[in-house]
């Protein structure tokens, strides 16, 4: 493994243990939503992580405990489940998790001859891998964290990071024409599997919204009665906001003085410039047919936040982020977390510096926003370096969700990066944009 992954990974871990370090051992075990793992069996999973795949799967050292195969696999055992697991307690998690990196510092890898070990190590891959694991399960504390009745006990009055808004992004829409783009990357060495390969897709000529769906135009939605009209949502989507009682976007509440939502243990008017979260695929969709448009597909969205020619590049050009990383700070460009300071959105179009040439601003940092898309594997798409990573997600059950939250780490995001979700969650970071036939 290289130095700079190395100083990246510990990086990453001590973003991690700062955000755990203000909640006692009861809040750590405590499984605070059936959706949710208890935080300290998330501590622990990323040191396993880390050893399978920086140590075991290169063949360099064995198991700490063969009983964390089963107790720490995402898929052996669902979220509900794992608080009746043996799990290990948050001293001893922390303890696992510094011993791991310590045996990796030491550890001495280079090509074998072995096809899957090589393919691991090259451009160092699966430093890559386990880094942004360690990154997205960080978010995930944060979703759970969000859950908790006690919030933030050392940082509930930190905010988002106060940047204020262009008035003129909300509303606006943005042409992109119509022609072939690239979609995918064979180029990005830390890609996922599900990224690749790279492939032509042609495209019809379509607005997209310049800017988030915000809380504001979200709230006309609900206060139009949306939430009552089946004519505005799915068959499922109409079934489940039945079944589930839904009248507003998750941790919404209505007063006398209008809308509040509450955020990590704290109460507050709703800011209405500031993005729509909290809302699931369906609820998206439901508030778009409202609108009299759609969500966009995802390849809608890629070509939106990545195909620009008009920044003096040549045509066909296709970029990782809207702006330049060598020039503009990631601090300008999007409200991405960094420091750790923040805990929630900025409003929209406070970040013009990492708007596209053509106009689309908060592609990163704000929510991540749902697409009409299903997952699913790429033309030509191989699994690597395991089936579970994303191929077996693959089907019409899960929508994929672009761009990434405040809560997403820089070394997270690219124009190209796929999540996905069931069209019910709504405890992630998740909102929306529109977009429209031209």
């Amino acid at each position: 493994m290289n130095t700079a992954t190395l100083t990246d990974l510990d990086d990453a871990r001590a973003r991690t243990l700062t955000l755990l370090a203000p909640f006692t051992d009861t809040e750590l075990t405590a499984q605070h939503s059936p959706l949710m793992s208890p935080l300290v069996w998330d501590l622990a999973h990323i040191a396993h992580y880390e050893e399978l795949w920086l140590l075991r799967e290169l063949g360099c050292a064995g198991a700490t405990d063969v009983r964390f195969d089963d107790i720490y696999d995402a898929f052996r055992h669902p979220r509900a489940e794992r608080p009746t697991l043996d799990l290990l307690g948050p001293d001893a998690a922390r303890a696992f998790g510094a011993a791991v990196r310590e045996r990796v510092r030491h550890a001495r890898t280079a090509p074998t001859g072995d096809r899957r070990i090589d393919a691991l190590l090259a451009d160092d891959f699966v430093g890559g891998l386990v880094l942004r694991h360690e990154h997205q399960h960080v978010e995930t504390m944060l979703a759970t964290i969000q859950l908790m009745r006690s919030g933030v006990p050392a940082a509930a009055g930190d905010g988002p990071g106060g940047a204020s808004c262009d008035p003129g992004v909300e509303g606006r829409e943005v042409l992109i024409p119509a022609g072939p783009f690239v979609m995918g990357t064979d180029a990005d060495p830390w890609a996922y599997d599900n990224e690749r390969p790279a492939h032509a897709v042609e495209l019809r000529a379509f607005f997209i919204d310049a800017g988030l769906t915000t809380n504001r135009q979200y709230a006309g939605f609900v206060d139009a009665g949306g939430y009552d009209d089946p004519q505005w949502w799915s068959e499922p989507g109409w079934a489940w906001r039945t079944e589930a009682g839904l009248v507003a976007p998750q941790f919404w509440a209505r007063t006398d003085h209008g809308w509040t939502r509450c955020r990590y243990g704290r109460t507050e008017p709703l800011p209405a410039l500031e993005p729509v979260q909290h809302v699931g695929w369906y609820e998206a969709d439901a508030y778009a047919r409202w609108a009299g448009k759609r969500l966009p597909t995802e390849s809608e969205w890629e070509k939106a936040a990545s195909w620009d020619a008009g920044d003096g590049r040549p045509a066909g050009t296709k970029r990782a982020t809207p702006w330049n990383p060598t020039s503009t700070p990631v601090r300008d460009a999007a409200a991405l977390w960094t420091t750790g300071r923040r805990w929630g959105p900025d409003e929209v179009g406070a970040h013009p510096a990492g708007a596209t040439p053509a106009g689309v601003h908060d592609l990163f940092g704000g929510v991540w926003e749902w697409t009409s898309s299903d997952f699913g594997g790429y033309p030509g798409f191989a699994s690597f370096p395991y089936p579970e990573y994303s191929e077996v997600f693959f089907g019409p059950e899960y929508k994929v969700l672009r761009g990434g939250s405040w809560a997403t780490h820089p070394q997270v995001v690219s124009a190209t990066f796929r999540n996905w979700d069931l069209p019910i969650r709504r405890q992630i970071f998740s909102g929306f944009r529109c977009a429209r036939d031209a």
